[in-house]
């Protein structure tokens, strides 16, 4: 897709999801940039008084904790860090519901957290609620909720390793893709993706090639770097919508972008842009378990866009109930698609490789030919 026409695409955009970075709003010693806030602020409430919809994703929590405290640097205990978000978040409010006030706008807070995307209910309450925010012409601040949001898994030591969703940017991604969204601004201290000191203007693919230019670092105040903002960025183009990483630190970004200006490096969406619900299959719900397929059943349903029977089965990995999201994997391991499947684990497995006329037989009734439709699957 040329630059051109990518531009355009983000000009018309009237929903749009702004994430701002920890360094991007916070100075050196991680103390809030009360101006940079409120040039950010004057930005998203001209943009709203035009009709266009914002949510921002703010980070921020940590570093207006750290202030608040009078911490000298960034905790390195979980249990800190979290107590500090805890105490900054509040101080992150403030500050914001202040800026935009001054042009007449109203802010909400929400906080989430990996399951609310997970299960299906909350995540529609969370779009439902970010939907109606935006009828109010109320601004939605979303981060992540700090101070519950980790998950305790076993690695392979047979050890508890604690660990957090991760980073803003990837919950920009997901709340972009919830919303149907035109376009994911992902602000940051950098004035985009960097090749050899140049700034790229379009990314078409985030593949190894454009992975290779990620540099490793990452600041002391920020959770994560150019590598999430590249993999959230590609999350949205590969669902069909268009997301930038630009500069936050430059004057009137926002509108500037928004006017069709060549400003950061712009992933160009995919020409098919997937439904709300194939985005939460595919991208925001995590697999219960895999169903292993042949090569038939392979083509079938990446070449001819074709529901998965039972006959093309030939295992089942975990337990999992009917209407769980699993991952279908191909003979060689990979992940072809997500679904939402019409059997449970059980069953599947005792109908796998059979075809759809003998499943009642063996189950004592046949409630769906397919074990996932084609309209409950995204291919990955």
């Amino acid at each position: 897709m040329p630059s051109t026409e990518t531009r355009q695409i983000i000009a018309r955009a009237r929903r749009i999801v702004v994430k701002v970075g920890t360094n991007a709003i916070c100075d050196a010693r991680g103390r809030l940039d009360h101006q940079v806030v409120s040039d950010l602020a004057c930005q998203i409430a001209e943009l709203t008084h035009r009709g266009v919809a914002v949510t921002l994703v703010a980070s921020g929590a940590a570093g207006a904790g750290m202030a608040e405290l009078d911490l000298a640097g960034r905790p390195k205990s979980l249990p800190m860090l979290q107590a500090t978000c805890a105490v900054g978040q509040g101080q992150l409010m403030r500050v914001f519901h202040d800026a935009f006030a001054a042009h007449a706008v109203k802010v909400a807070q929400v906080l989430v957290t990996r399951d609310d995307f997970e299960h299906r209910m909350r995540y529609l309450n969370i779009r439902n609620t970010l939907t109606t925010l935006a009828r109010l012409r109320a601004v939605p601040i979303i981060n992540e909720n700090d101070a519950v949001a980790v998950d305790e898994l076993v690695d392979e030591h047979g050890q508890v390793a604690k660990h957090r969703f991760g980073d803003n940017d990837t919950i920009a991604a997901l709340v972009t893709n919830m919303l149907g969204a035109d376009l994911l601004v992902l602000l940051s201290v950098v004035d985009g993706v960097m090749d050899g000191g140049e700034v790229l203007d379009l990314i078409e693919q985030v593949g190894a090639e454009a992975m290779s230019l990620v540099r490793s670092e990452r600041s002391g105040l920020g959770s994560g770097g150019m590598g999430t903002k590249m993999s959230a960025a590609a999350l949205v183009a590969s669902a069909g919508s268009a997301a930038v990483i630009a500069n936050g630190r430059l004057p009137n970004v926002l509108g500037r972008l928004l006017k069709g200006e060549k400003l950061g490096t712009v992933f160009v969406p995919a020409r098919r842009r997937l439904s709300s619900r194939r985005r939460w299959i595919g991208q925001a719900a995590r697999p219960a378990g895999k169903i292993v397929i042949d090569e038939g059943a392979a083509r079938a349903i990446q070449q001819q866009g074709k529901s998965l029977l039972p006959t093309g089965i030939r295992g089942v990995l975990g337990k999992f109930p009917r209407g769980a999201t699993v991952a279908v994997i191909d003979a060689a391991g990979g992940e072809i698609a997500r679904g939402v499947v019409n059997y449970s684990s059980e069953q599947i497995d005792r109908i796998r490789g059979l075809k759809t006329a003998q499943v009642a037989k063996i189950l004592g009734s046949k409630s769906y030919d397919e074990v996932i439709h084609r309209n409950n699957m995204t291919l990955t």
